[in-house]
């Protein structure tokens, strides 16, 4: 009987949820601990090694069934691609917009806190800022929904789903997405100086918790992992469109 682990490390594993658990140790905690670090020196240059072996990590470990089980495959609902993005899109924008009502232009809100990593100069004229833009827009939109879809949404989701279900691997999955993005923002690194902010994050974490939940949708709807990608690529657009156009 095939085996949704290739064979070296079926030996070693189950494709259940202490599977999942081990992935969420070995990846999330280092990423949580590197992420405050770039935040602190301004290099983020391990960010994106994270987000290649997030994506590298089905290919490593799932056989091919693995790999079709975590949504691997053709979509077979097209339509489900295109209203994943105006979802996704749409989502940021309404975060943009909640954060402006509570926090306006202080580090208390979400986007601006995120901006400020971007180093967009005060100075920059729209031809340079919309190079910049498209450069950020691009990568931003490749790198980080590639890497944590197949993660969270596809070897996470599934290693979990085969012990407790879709809906409560769901949760999971979404749960563990959104605590670790206490480390982009909620836990603050500003005039030298860690900060906690404790109303901001319980926001923020609960905005990420839903989000991830939108992209599980858009991933079931279209039968294919690339509907959480395609998800998560348009949130990621509509939050360096906000952070350049609308806070800068």
């Amino acid at each position: 009987m095939e085996n949704e682990l290739k064979p070296f490390w079926s030996k070693v594993f189950k494709f259940d949820w202490k599977f999942g658990l081990f992935l969420i140790l070995i990846l999330c905690i280092p990423r949580f601990i590197l992420v405050l670090n770039a935040n602190e020196t301004a290099n983020y240059g391990y960010i994106g090694l994270i987000m290649v072996i997030s994506a590298i990590l089905p290919f490593v470990f799932l056989s091919k069934l693995g790999r079709r089980k975590i949504g691997i495959i053709k979509p077979t609902n097209y339509r489900w691609l295109i209203i994943a993005f105006v979802i996704g899109f749409a989502f940021s924008i309404l975060l943009y917009f909640l954060g402006e009502i509570f926090y306006g232009k202080s580090y208390e809100n979400w986007y601006y806190y995120i901006g400020e990593s971007y180093n967009i100069p005060n100075e920059i004229d729209q031809q340079s800022k919309l190079i910049m833009f498209g450069i950020m827009a691009l990568t931003g939109m490749i790198f980080s929904p590639i890497g944590e879809e197949l993660f969270f949404r596809g070897i996470v989701h599934s290693s979990f789903a085969n012990s407790v279900g879709d809906n409560k691997a769901s949760i999971i999955d979404s749960a563990v997405f959104a605590l670790v993005h206490i480390s982009h923002f909620g836990l603050i690194f500003i005039n030298k100086k860690w900060q906690f902010l404790m109303l901001p994050t319980i926001i923020w974490v609960i905005s990420m918790f839903f989000v991830s939940i939108l992209f599980y949708r858009c991933r079931k709807k279209s039968h294919s992992i690339l509907g959480a990608i395609l998800c998560h690529s348009a949130f990621n657009l509509g939050m360096i469109y906000c952070i350049f156009y609308q806070l800068g």
